[in-house]
């Protein structure tokens, strides 16, 4: 008997939310064992829905990994937050994810309020465990207790797998028996393209300053195979908002940006197995973040 109608086999649609720079993608990445979303210690990092799949003999989980929910400053701020709430009630179970070493702020608060409002269960994830004394999570878990009635609060550390897979259990125990919506092997529903470009960007936050980050889109232009079929050819182009920006990706001698290509190009033949010729270049496109054409075309905006 095949999966998709097997008896006691479980599949639902799992939300994760919390404040920028928690540990979301992380703990996403984990879980498939892939690097799916892009992971960085500049907030804001992940600015669509990232749909991964995790599929066992038990079940299948399709994770949306979502925006940090922070007080928007231009259209694409806005557009982030608004993909982020809107997934919570599309869901069968929302995983609000909290960092141990920051104390609770006006962001967790303001997803608190946020989350009274849908009927979802959620649970507590309390990420960055091994970074503090167990005796300091008693508090935290007594801190939050008081103001939301979570189904379940589970300690983790999604760098190092403390915990996870008590949390994957307990998110099959709250699914109910469903169809496998995805073939078994597959781990997300982006296209190549998308991933790709994640993965440049990714490189772009871990090299750059503050004054880039946020202000960078990254479209891959063309993607096609060699005659060969063994090289995968990808023409990128990096948007910044200033010349001065353009500057800095470019660096002394065009040192800064060679370097954002061989560390892409590394991740991209690991996630592809194929060897990858990658050529980026830098285009200046003023206040684009504030621009709805310019949203649509990087593909911040679903047709729905």
């Amino acid at each position: 008997m095949d999966n998709r109608t097997k008896k006691g086999f479980k599949s639902g649609f799992v939300s994760i939310v919390g404040r920028p720079n928690v540990g979301k993608s992380t703990l996403l990445n984990h879980i498939v064992g892939q690097k799916i979303a892009i992971m960085s210690n500049k907030p804001q990092t992940t600015r669509n829905k990232i749909t991964a799949v995790y599929t066992t003999e038990q079940g299948q989980v399709i994770f949306l990994d979502t925006p940090g929910i922070h007080k928007p400053k231009s259209k694409l701020g806005d557009y982030m937050v608004a993909v982020a709430e809107n997934t919570l009630n599309e869901v069968d179970l929302v995983l609000f994810v909290i960092d141990a070493t920051e104390k609770r702020g006006p962001g967790d608060e303001y997803i608190i309020e946020r989350l009274k409002q849908v009927k979802t269960p959620v649970f507590l994830v309390i990420n960055k465990i091994d970074k503090v004394h167990p005796e300091e999570l008693l508090p935290i878990i007594d801190d939050y207790r008081k103001l939301y009635e979570f189904k379940e609060i589970i300690p983790i550390s999604a760098l190092e797998g403390n915990n996870t897979g008590p949390l994957i259990q307990a998110i099959f125990d709250e699914m109910e028996e469903g169809p496998m919506y995805y073939p078994p092997d597959q781990v997300t529903d982006h296209p190549e393209r998308f991933i790709v470009a994640e993965l440049i960007r990714e490189k772009v936050l871990h090299l750059t300053r503050e004054e880039v980050p946020h202000s960078i889109a990254v479209t891959v232009e063309e993607m096609k195979r060699g005659e060969n079929g063994k090289t995968l050819y990808i023409y990128a182009a990096i948007y910044v908002e200033r010349d001065s920006q353009k500057g800095i990706l470019i660096g002394e001698r065009g040192q800064m940006l060679k370097e954002i290509g061989r560390r892409a190009r590394l991740d991209i033949e690991r996630l592809m197995g194929d060897k990858v010729y990658l050529e980026l270049w830098v285009k200046v496109k003023k206040d684009w973040r504030n621009q709805e054409r310019m949203l649509r075309n990087f593909g911040f905006y679903d047709e729905d």
